[in-house]
Parts: C-alpha cells; structure tokens; sequence
C-alpha cells in the first residue's frame, strides 16, 4: 500500500494523514506493508513534504509581508537541490489575525529566503508558491535579490503592489549573479495571467483583503510595472506576463519568470519527481491519495489529481480520503479514483471534524480496508 497524501489544511500535515491512515489500515489488516511518500503541489506544506522526504532542513530570519521579521525554513538536499516555499516568508499567516495589506504586502523576504538557499549551496531551486499575502509582481522578492525598483526622483519604490503605479526605472542589472547559475523551477497549480479579468489582482486579490478599487489599482498597477520592465529587459517582459503561471502568489511567478529566467511546471508534477515518487509506485500496488477538500480545484493541478493520473498510468487502483467531499463519483472516477472517504461522512459537524481528523481519519481507512483489502 502505497500513501500519497496531501495535508488536510487547519488539522493535518501530510505526515500525519500518511500516519493516522496507516494506522487505520492496520487496525484492518495487521502488519500489512504501507509505505508513505507525503505530497505537496507547490503551495504551503511544499518544504514540509521534501523535509518528509529526507531533506535537511534550515531556517532564515527574513522579512516578513509587512516588514515584521519572521522565521522561515527552506529544505536542502545533498545534490544542490533547495526546495523553497514563498508562503513561508510572505504568506498570509504572516499577517496579523485579520488585517490583509493587499496594496502594501512585500515578497522581499520571499528573495531574502532565495538568497539563503543559495548561501546554503542550493545549485537548483524548486520554487513553490501559493498562499501568500501579496500582490507585488515579485518586485520585492527582485528587489530582495539585487534589482533597483525606482520612482521619478531616483528612489526606490515603497513596497508593495499599489506603490509600482509610482515605478519610472527598472534595472535587474544587479541581481546576485549566482541565480544565472542556478536552475529554477516555479512550481504552482496556478495558470493565471499577471493581470486581467483571469489575472493575479482580480481572481485572487480578494482572497488577501483587495477591494473592487484595489484589485483595480493592483491591475493597473501590475499592468504598468510589466510596461517599465519591457524598457528595461525587452520584449520578454510582456510575453511573460501573458504566460501560465504570471499570476501565480501576486505575480510572483511574474517576477520569477522575468528576472531569474524560472521553469514553470505544475507543482505536483515538480514535487512528485522530487519527492520521490516513481520509484515508490513501482513497488506499490494500490495507491490512498487525498486532502482536505476534495472539490472541484482538485481536479485543476492538485496533488491528488496528480498522484491518481501516475497512479492510473501505472495501472493500479486508486482511493482517495478527505475531510469533505464535493465531488461526484463521475468527476472521481474521471480522475482516476475509484472512491473518496470522507470524515464528514462520520462527523458531519465541520468544528469537530477537524478537532477529531485523527481518530476520524483512522476509521475511514479501517474501513477503506475492509472495502478493498479484506
């Protein structure tokens, strides 16, 4: 048996899903051979999947979304290759309990992390991103990392998105020249523009406190930092900024794309080859994936969606749990899995079903097995 989960968000890391459900199975079927590769998709979670997988881990002190100083930990392999994750310095839970900064919010710590995965002897950079605060481009992570952001009177641009509607000069002339030296590969489900109806302050904007007149601010502002960097870099700029995965975390995929000359790929398809995956599915023969909504996002880049396209590639079945599932058995098995075990389907109160994921998580899978193994 083969476990590649994702975390249930606000109860469970992908560890302790791949725990819990072990336990659950061999509450069925004792001593049965389970072997777990925790998943992530790029977003957060996305270091705490590599260091399940035998990474090292190390921590930075960095800037926070709104200038604070926070701890942030990247993970380092052997080989060069650092996983980093911009949640970890610019994410949402970076900022006070409900107070957004959707004009304001920084990725300059996001590029003060790079930096210290290149300091630590990263050689290759896998570069997640999701759940952050911020709608700046990537100006601040590229700021962070050696570029000039500067306004009409020669001086640097405040941070955050709403302020680069003030940018005249960009120059990425200074960028730390380890990065031309280095591979980096953004990894995201995120296919989104940098602006436009589809793109970063439209779509997600909300999601970080953005009112109608910020996300429109945001747009144009982002519209007009794209326009200074085509002066500065050339046509690439504007190219970039219609490609998949501009918009991803504010348009920090933007800013990885532009200025350090990033590889976009889907984030389950990256971590699934980093964490090691193929030669676990190898030796599997039956696969449990999951997270904690199973909806119809899953469908669009997930990391179940990915785990059960290799899984299904490899001929094997696929089950899946969850903590709520909004999908129909069509959509399911469109996607290469058999069946979902909800926890909702045994606590139907959503407060104490996240309170209880583990012992719930442990029924579904004793049942799970007793399903498809006893």
């Amino acid at each position: 048996m083969l476990i590649a989960a994702d975390k249930f968000k606000g109860s469970l890391t992908a560890v302790e899903v791949a725990e819990h459900v072990t336990a659950g199975l061999r509450h069925a079927v004792p001593g049965l051979d389970v072997a777990a590769v925790p998943v992530a998709d790029g977003g957060d979670g996305t270091v705490a999947a590599a260091l399940a997988a035998g990474f090292t881990r190390h921590e930075a002190q960095v800037t926070g979304p709104t200038g604070t100083p926070v701890t942030a930990t990247f993970a380092l392999r052997d080989d060069g290759t650092a996983v980093v994750e911009m949640a970890e310095a610019s994410g949402l839970q970076h900022l006070p309990a409900g107070v957004f900064a959707p004009l304001t919010a920084t990725t300059y710590g996001t590029g003060e992390l790079l930096l210290a995965a290149l300091d630590a002897g990263a050689t290759s950079i896998v570069f997640g991103v999701g759940g952050s605060a911020t709608t700046d481009g990537g100006a601040g992570m590229l700021a962070a990392l050696g570029a000039r952001f500067l306004d009409t009177d020669g001086e640097p641009v405040a941070p955050g998105g709403g302020p680069l509607r003030d940018l005249a000069t960009a120059d990425l002339t200074g960028l730390d020249p380890r990065l031309a030296r280095t591979a980096l590969v953004l990894a995201s489900d995120v296919d989104n523009p940098l602006t436009g109806p589809k793109g970063a302050p439209a779509v997600y904007g909300p999601q970080k406190g953005a009112s109608e007149a910020d996300v429109a601010t945001l747009d144009a502002a982002l519209a007009h930092y794209a326009e200074v960097l085509e002066r500065a870099v050339g046509p690439k700029a504007a190219e970039h900024a219609l490609a998949p995965g501009a918009g991803a975390a504010g348009g920090i995929g933007y800013g990885a794309l532009v200025g350090l000359d990033a590889v976009f790929r889907p984030g389950i398809d990256v971590m699934l080859d980093v964490l090691g995956f193929a030669p676990a599915l190898a030796k599997a023969t039956f696969v449990i994936t999951g997270e904690g909504s199973l909806d119809t996002q899953t469908l669009h880049g997930k990391a179940p969606a990915g785990v059960a396209a290799a899984a299904r590639a490899a001929g094997l079945d696929v089950v899946a749990v969850c903590g709520r599932l909004q999908l129909t058995q069509e959509a399911l098995g469109a996607a290469g899995i058999r069946r979902a075990y909800a926890l909702t389907d045994l606590e139907p109160d959503p407060a104490r079903c996240m309170a209880e994921a583990g012992p719930l998580l442990e029924r579904a899978a004793e049942q799970l097995a007793r399903d498809f193994l006893v």
